[in-house]
Order: structure tokens, then C-alpha cells, then sequence
């Protein structure tokens, strides 16, 4: 598998990470460079973990997490955006309690946007490739693509007000169902 290959499937990997970066920065539309690293370090340690776990599991695991993973991937999004949505309603001086910068939320948002990458990782299995190179690569471009997405985020946010914290949940519920829909299409 060539380089320019590994770096294709990084940038498709990618998608879902840049909507839930997005969702991120008009969460916080005043998030930090530094916090805005430590979202998009997890969502990378993810995206890169899942292949190395699906390559490592082979074909064993694949029959198991192939028949559930889409449906684990909307469940998470579709409460993450549905709460998002819920919260962004609420009278104007409450603070949201969906916040990027909490870890769980953070690991949740990382589980749901890489499950794919899991089985990516399992295909990878079958190839003979460097993995190290693979999941460098694939970290990499996602911590670059978190990091736009959340300053693309931060800085429509500021000038649209609290309200794109609808967009930004929906955006969420839109990719669990995609991913929903591709995988129920597919089978």
C-alpha cells in the first residue's frame, strides 16, 4: 500500500472528525489554542489507536464489531447532537454542560468518530505495509483536520451567537445517520 493511499483513507477517516470539531468550536466559541490541542489530541490518539487494534484483532473481531459498529456510532452521535440541541434551547444565561473539554465527553466523541477506523484497521491486516507508518499518518492528518474544524467552528460561532449550537448538534446526528445509512445500505 503506498503512501498516497494511507493518506486517502487518513483524509476519509477524517470527515467525521472535522463535523464533530466543528461542533466543538461552536460549543466553545472562546476555546484556547492549547485547549483546542488537547480535543484534537484525543480525537487523533483515537483515529490512530482503532486501526492498530483492528490490525492487531485481525479477522476475528471483524464479525462482531462489523454487524454493531454503525449502530454504536449513531447512538453515540445522535446523544451527543440531541443534547447539544436541548442544551442551545435553553434560556440564554445557562451555561451548556456539552463541553468538548470534559474528557469523557471528548473520549466519547473520539470512540464515535473512529469506530470505522477499526474496521479499516482490520483490512489492514490483510496487507503488507508498514502499520507504524499507517497510524502516524492517519493521527496526524486527523490532528490537523480537528484543528481547522474546531477553528472553523470557533470562529463562525462568534459571529452567528449560541444559536449554531443547533447546527453543530445536528451536524452530529446527521453523521451518526450517515453512518448509519452506509452501513445499512451496504449489508
Amino acid at each position: 500500500m503506498g503512501l498516497l493511499t494511507i493518506l486517502l483513507i487518513a483524509i476519509g477517516l477524517s470527515f467525521d472528525t472535522f463535523a464533530v470539531s466543528i461542533s466543538s468550536g461552536l460549543a466553545l466559541p472562546g476555546i484556547s489554542f492549547r485547549n483546542a490541542v488537547r480535543i484534537a489530541i484525543v480525537l487523533a490518539f483515537f483515529q490512530a489507536l482503532m486501526p492498530l487494534i483492528g490490525w492487531a484483532a485481525g479477522t476475528g473481531l471483524s464479525k462482531y464489531v462489523k454487524d454493531y459498529d454503525h449502530w454504536i456510532a449513531f447512538g453515540l452521535l445522535f446523544l451527543l447532537g440531541a443534547k447539544m440541541i436541548y442544551e442551545s434551547l435553553q434560556k440564554s444565561d445557562e451555561k451548556s454542560s456539552f463541553n468538548p473539554l470534559d474528557l469523557k465527553v471528548r473520549v466519547v466523541m473520539a470512540i464515535a468518530t473512529s469506530i470505522d477506523a477499526l474496521i479499516v484497521g482490520i483490512s489492514f491486516a490483510f496487507l503488507e505495509f508498514n502499520i507504524a507508518l499507517a497510524i502516524f499518518i492517519i493521527g496526524s492528518v486527523t490532528f490537523i483536520v480537528s484543528m481547522l474544524g474546531m477553528l472553523f467552528g470557533k470562529s463562525v460561532g462568534t459571529r452567528l451567537g449560541r444559536r449554531m449550537e443547533i447546527v453543530g448538534g445536528i451536524m452530529l446526528i446527521a453523521i451518526g445517520a450517515k453512518i448509519l445509512i452506509e452501513h445499512t445500505m451496504l449489508a
